[in-house]
């Protein structure tokens, strides 16, 4: 029995999961931005690809060209002279600069304290970036302001939304035990699974009995997370960071963490043979009534 119900509690969520995620496929395949975006991505790939073919082509063109040149150079006996370079050819029409040895050509009559200054111009790779700009915002404007061809940002972020309280509905569905809907449960049946996943994933840390070892005494009304279904159940899903306490959530279904939870609250008053000392706060907090009474209490004693 044990052996199934450890199977059950390992193949329900990852069933469950699977079924979520499907549906979040679905949803997220039905997306028209995604759909563009994956467009514009696999023509982007293609466009860079064809480019990449492209260069390769052309610098095997030149490098034939260059032998023909070379072998042509050699038959007249004349000195072969390679002509510049594509990329030195556009790295001067992009920057368009006047060597530094005809700077004296575009001195200013200007000078102050000896300093001179020359009559450069913007380089040309600036202005295409500057022009690039202005032709972009106009498309920007046309596609989001004029044609509304695609969506604002606070469209595609209320389309977001919608799009994960689908997801909720869809999770909430197939899990419909969650930190908010959670209820302790009483009766025999429940408390006996929650008994024997207790004991195979957590008596190791707070003993079989629930007096405490590496983990907290879980019979006393001591808690550090809190001492209520939802803040237990919280723990054993989402486990406490920095600790020995993992997130069950990922191996156990929610019905396994609420009948696991269950049980550890029906220890509650119970008494193990080797209790450890509390840890954290009284559960539920005593009102301030009961308090004062108690330091009064304390105060007639010493």
């Amino acid at each position: 029995m044990k052996k199934v119900m450890l199977f059950l509690s390992v193949v329900v969520p990852v069933a469950t999961q699977a079924q979520t995620t499907e549906a979040s496929a679905q949803l997220w395949y039905n997306d028209p931005m995604i759909q563009f975006y994956i467009l514009t991505g696999f023509l982007f790939v293609v466009a860079l690809t064809v480019l990449m073919v492209a260069a390769v082509m052309l610098k095997v063109i030149n490098v034939m060209a260059e032998l023909e040149a070379k072998r042509l150079a050699a038959e007249r006996g004349e000195v072969y002279q390679p002509a510049p370079s594509f990329w030195s050819r556009f790295w001067q029409s992009a920057n368009d600069f006047v060597p530094v040895e005809k700077e004296k050509d575009i001195l200013l009559d200007h000078n102050y304290d000896g300093i001179r200054e020359l009559d450069n111009h913007l380089p040309p790779w600036w202005k295409w970036l500057f022009y690039g700009t202005i032709a972009f915002s106009v498309v920007y404007l046309v596609v989001y302001h004029i044609s509304f061809s695609l969506p604002s940002s606070e469209k595609e972020y209320q389309a977001e939304v919608v799009q994960a309280e689908e997801q909720i509905k869809l999770f909430r569905a197939s899990n419909p035990v969650d930190e908010t809907t959670v209820t302790q449960l009483t009766d025999a049946a429940a408390l006996a699974e929650g008994k024997e996943l207790y004991t195979s994933n957590c008596a190791s840390c707070h003993l079989a009995d629930g007096g405490g070892d590496i983990g907290p005494n879980l019979t006393d009304k001591y808690w550090i997370h809190g001492g209520s279904i939802q803040n237990v159940f919280t723990v054993v899903k989402n486990g406490v960071q920095g600790t020995n306490m993992v997130a069950w959530g990922q191996v156990l279904s929610p019905q396994n963490i609420q009948s696991v939870s269950s049980y550890i609250l029906s220890l509650q008053g119970t008494t193990p043979a080797k209790p450890k000392a509390p840890q954290g706060n009284l559960y539920p907090p005593a009102d301030s009534t009961v308090i004062d009474t108690l330091n009064i209490q304390a105060s007639l004693i010493r």
